[in-house]
């Protein structure tokens, strides 16, 4: 089969995923009991209001109606509003999703760093100190609540040793008197960018404390998946070969073992991702972070279905790319995987 029929077979399987999660969500929020008239009218709302806020919102029309209503509007980019705030959700999707983003893309980074050269160096020295130590990390990174990582790092960086904010994206002075220029929604990037280096210091602090919580666990699954796979690939004849040729120890693991060991590593990163951005809740409430974790909160309290259901599909989107980006991937760095 060739990569380009590959290709559309799996781009057609993710539109028929992404077709059947819109219409799951849409008739979710059309049993489960609610009455988003009188939530868009506010408080104490009378009849009259009530009945006004159906015919607006199209609520008086047959669910098929409604539903193709909401493909429509999907399909030319509109994810409809909010009933709590009256602004179009895709608004706030521009502030809230890029900082999630960052905050799990500095994460995954964090989780690459510290993962791969652990894992290697376990696999490498099995049964040795460093390999039980590096497990131990792996257990407990993989084990700890992150909610109690969290509270435990604001009690030790903020509270004892004054190094770290509590929490934010940036001080609030920054928003006065440096504030930072909306390029890409990452503040580390756009203050960069912009020569803002007063912005860029004070994302970088308060980016790290929720960054390393919502990396954790894929730094655990780095650090044993690497091992794991270091493990297997050491017992290769090429690399036999290379040992008794002379090569560099160094050469051998990182250029010539890694190569093949980190596929599998890269595909559970790429997987614990999104997990990540549906997993970012409680630290984005923790460290106050304005995120797509707090945003979605505050609609499921406020029973805010439009945004809950826009919310489900921006991350199947990510859930369903990137998986494809990782086949992909795993294909291009693998020529023993085939594309079928």
């Amino acid at each position: 089969m060739s990569n380009w029929v590959y290709l559309g077979r799996r781009l057609a399987l993710a539109a028929l995923v992404l077709l059947s999660v819109s219409i799951i969500t849409f008739f979710i929020s059309r049993v489960v009991p609610s009455n988003p008239a009188a939530k868009w009218v506010g408080p104490h709302p009378t009849r009259e209001q009530i009945a006004q806020a159906r015919i607006k919102l199209g609520l008086d029309e047959p669910l098929y109606v409604q539903y193709l209503r909401y493909m429509d509007d999907l399909l030319h980019g509109d994810f409809g509003i909010s009933v709590r705030s009256h602004q179009p959700i895709i608004e706030d999707l521009k502030i809230y999703l890029p900082a999630t983003l960052e905050l799990v893309v500095v994460g995954t980074i964090m989780a690459l760093v510290i993962g791969i050269p652990l894992g290697v160096v376990s696999g490498a020295k099995k049964n040795s100190l460093i390999d039980h130590v590096s497990r131990l990390l792996a257990i407990a990174a993989v084990s700890v609540p992150v909610f109690w990582m969290a509270l435990l790092l604001q009690l030790l960086f903020f509270g004892k040793l004054g190094l770290l904010p509590l929490g934010g994206r940036v001080d609030n002075a920054i928003t006065i008197y440096n504030p930072i220029e909306h390029i890409t929604g990452f503040y580390l990037i756009d203050s960069l960018v912009t020569g803002n280096m007063t912005a860029f210091r004070s994302s970088l602090v308060h980016i790290v404390l929720p960054a390393f919580c919502l990396g954790a666990f894929a730094t655990g699954l780095t650090i044993r998946m690497t091992r794991s796979t270091m493990i297997e690939v050491l017992e290769e004849g090429y690399i036999r070969a290379a040992r008794a040729a002379g090569f560099p120890e160094r050469t051998i693991l990182f250029k010539l073992a890694l190569k093949n060991a980190i596929i599998p590593t890269l595909t559970v990163v790429a997987l614990s991702f999104v997990y990540a951005v549906t997993g970012a809740i409680l630290v984005e409430v923790i460290f106050s972070w304005p995120g797509l974790g707090r945003y979605v909160t505050e609609a499921i309290l406020g029973v805010d279905f439009p945004v809950i259901m826009a919310v489900t599909l921006v991350v199947t989107v990510l859930y369903v790319f990137i998986n494809l980006f990782m086949d992909l991937l795993q294909a291009l760095l693998d020529p023993r995987v085939s594309l079928d």
